[in-house]
């Protein structure tokens, strides 16, 4: 795949600026993610076009065109699918309780993508509400995973706190029966400040066994956090609505590194305000390709004298299986 950039005319290596890429690892797709594209993918080579999708499968409009040109027809809502037979699968974010019952209703055959990660946070929602806690949901308004999280349960029954400005307003009906959850992408540690709020409040509230952030948004913060330090600017790939994106160039910011940008793909990186950096720092979100990386890596090349060192910081080896209904066509 190619992309559009500004002209630029060939550089002579001889009189390129030396650039150091400290490339983060890991970095962009999790195995939620993966999981999700390949139930889209294993849908359209089981049952053919079209696929529909509810909600992009993953934020990123690169990866939603691709599935699109292979007959995923993507709809915000069920209302906007006909009467069919088709394959009706949920996106990674999760979807409120609602959004299944409806499928039922309608004879939909749907195929769930929930990451496992967030299904784990809908189990905890559920089994605080079976115990009589009150139940607080710390993440973003309106982002798809808070909206499919808190709609487990009957509406207010999940309180929404989005900073730590909340968690010391916010007023309990019973201080001795809270519990938490939270959204699996957001920043570690905004997260963590948010729940010392809580727990110095209400020591008697109740966690999640296991850190409900998941493993790839930490993993991919941590990288940020050791590049920053060396990086005189640094970019992540992902896109805008991406939750896990945009908490990575601000886990830059607040690390030290004084220009760090978001960019869809390599038409946006800003070269103006880069002006001429000696080391810069590259990632990628947890819903972005790696070969939007290779080509901002290649756009660099054209401009720079480029050396590419491989910051790890972590391994990663997990999958997540597809559902049943599709293990014949994965296998």
């Amino acid at each position: 795949m190619t992309f559009p950039t500004e002209p630029c005319a060939a550089v002579p290596t001889a009189t390129k600026p030396p650039l150091t890429i400290l490339l983060a690892a890991p970095r962009g797709f999790c195995a939620g993610v993966d999981r999700a594209i390949q139930i889209v993918e294993l849908a359209l080579e089981r049952f053919g076009a079209p696929v529909y999708v509810r909600h992009e499968i993953v934020h990123n409009r690169t990866v939603v065109e691709s599935l699109e040109a292979k007959g995923a027809v993507f709809v915000e809502e069920l209302s906007e699918i006909p009467d069919t037979s088709a394959p009706v699968v949920f996106s990674a974010h999760g979807v409120a309780k609602e959004v299944p019952a409806e499928a039922e209703r309608r004879n939909f055959f749907h195929l769930d993508a929930t990451c496992p990660l967030v299904s784990k946070v809908h189990i905890e929602v559920e089994r605080h509400h079976v115990q009589g806690l009150e139940i607080l949901l710390i993440g973003h308004e309106g982002h798809p995973e808070v909206v499919g999280t808190m709609g487990q349960l009957p509406p207010g029954r999940v309180k929404l706190i989005e900073t730590v400005a909340d968690a010391e307003s916010f007023s309990p009906q019973d201080v001795a029966r809270l519990a938490y959850v939270t959204q699996t992408t957001l920043s570690v540690d905004d997260t963590r400040a948010i729940v010392e709020a809580l727990r110095r409040r209400f020591p008697a509230i109740v966690g999640p066994h296991k850190n409900d952030i998941c493993y790839a948004t930490t993993n991919r913060q941590s990288a940020v956090k050791v590049i920053a330090e060396r990086a005189d600017a640094l970019l992540v790939v992902g896109a805008p609505n991406s939750s896990n994106s945009v908490r990575l160039v601000e886990v830059a910011e607040k690390a030290g590194c004084r220009a760090a940008f978001l960019v869809q793909t390599p038409a946006e990186i800003p070269w103006d305000k880069l002006a001429t950096p000696r080391t810069l720092g590259l990632t990628a979100g947890a819903s972005a390709p790696e070969h939007l990386v290779q080509g901002i890596i290649d756009e660099f090349s054209r401009r720079y004298q480029v050396t590419v060192e491989t910051i790890t910081t972590a391994s990663e080896n997990v999958i997540f299986k597809v559902p049943r209904a599709l293990q014949d066509s994965a296998a």
